[in-house]
């Protein structure tokens, strides 16, 4: 039986970096290719330089690793996205369709591409947003993958393409550090609090947003992977959900660990990005076709995500004594 060879893109991103060690722990380092368009800070195994607008380089990469499965997560983030909406779409939609294209071609077996909670617009109900919800983003960030996911259904159903994906809410987590979206607020709050910092919120209090601890986002995403061809009724995006919470509840269990910390509220224009969000998502769909089952709550994150940055941060302070 042939072994899988992974080649992931976006490697050193946010997702990228801990997918990336969470899958050679999995399948071993020699079988998981690392990519992006920037060399990594720290060299754990196998990687390459790769530009997703380069299909020719992504290709020899393919016939030159043996690759048979693909990890698409290099794309320009929604904060970001709206700074650079030409540069997001081509990024973005390009490396996508060149992503697909080269699973055609190189006959990949799996494909995973990651969607995001940005595909729903104002429109839709904020509670419990359904699975087939109507798609009306208002982010250039969010029509991607809102044509991105349109993109993977109809080279599943034209070409055969075993392709999955995840509507990812805001993901949290301790490994790095923001990486240009809207709900990276929930990330650096953790950086100021353990740092001794008050903090200063794009957002409003009360704004409440899906969100995923970034353990639980990793199991999804190999969960749903490894779930057998038979079980994957979506090949849009399912839509995942971990916990809801806005920025003065965090705050509030974040001081329960610190209770000198403070935050300030300036919301700037990522306000109205949030805004056009849901506040919380059904994923019945995930739960019943794969067996999706979130494992973090808030209190439960906060004390590890605590936890792990204060250990960070000590171990900065000894290496610089």
């Amino acid at each position: 039986m042939r072994k899988d060879q992974i080649l992931i893109t976006g490697a050193n991103g946010q997702i990228g970096s801990v997918l990336t060690q969470s899958l050679r722990e999995r399948y071993g380092n020699a079988r998981v290719l690392a990519t992006d368009i920037r060399p990594p800070q720290h060299d754990t195994g196998p990687f390459e330089l790769l530009d997703i607008l380069d299909r020719q380089r992504w290709a020899a990469l393919i016939d030159r690793y043996r690759v048979t499965q693909i990890y698409h997560l290099a794309a320009i983030l929604s904060a970001n996205g709206e700074q650079r909406p030409q540069k997001a779409w081509e990024v973005n939609m390009t490396g996508l369709l060149n992503a697909l294209e080269l699973a055609r071609d190189r006959a990949i077996d799996k494909l995973f591409f990651p969607s995001s909670i940005a595909v729903f617009g104002p429109e839709v109900t904020k509670e419990q947003t359904p699975q087939e919800a109507v798609l009306n983003p208002t982010t250039v960030y969010g029509i991607s993958k809102a044509a991105g996911e349109n993109w993977c259904y109809y080279y599943h159903q034209r070409h055969g393409i075993d392709v999955r994906s995840l509507r990812y809410p805001g993901i949290v987590g301790y490994q790095g550090m923001p990486g240009g979206g809207t709900t990276d607020y929930a990330v650096d709050i953790y950086h100021r609090a353990v740092q001794g910092q008050p903090f200063r919120c794009f957002l409003s209090a009360r704004t409440t947003l899906p969100m995923i601890y970034m353990p639980d986002a990793i199991r999804a995403t190999i969960d749903l992977m490894e779930a057998p061809r038979n079980r994957i009724g979506l090949r849009s995006g399912y839509n995942l959900a971990g916990m809801s919470f806005n920025p003065a509840e965090i705050t509030r269990e974040i001081q329960r660990h610190i209770p000198g910390f403070t935050v300030e509220y300036q919301p700037d224009f990522r306000q109205a990005i949030a805004d056009s969000w849901p506040r919380s998502i059904d994923d019945r769909a995930a739960r019943e076709h794969w067996g999706w089952r979130a494992g973090y709550n808030l209190g439960r994150m906060t004390e590890d995500m605590i936890d792990h940055l204060r250990k960070k941060y000590q171990n900065e302070v000894v290496q610089q004594s």
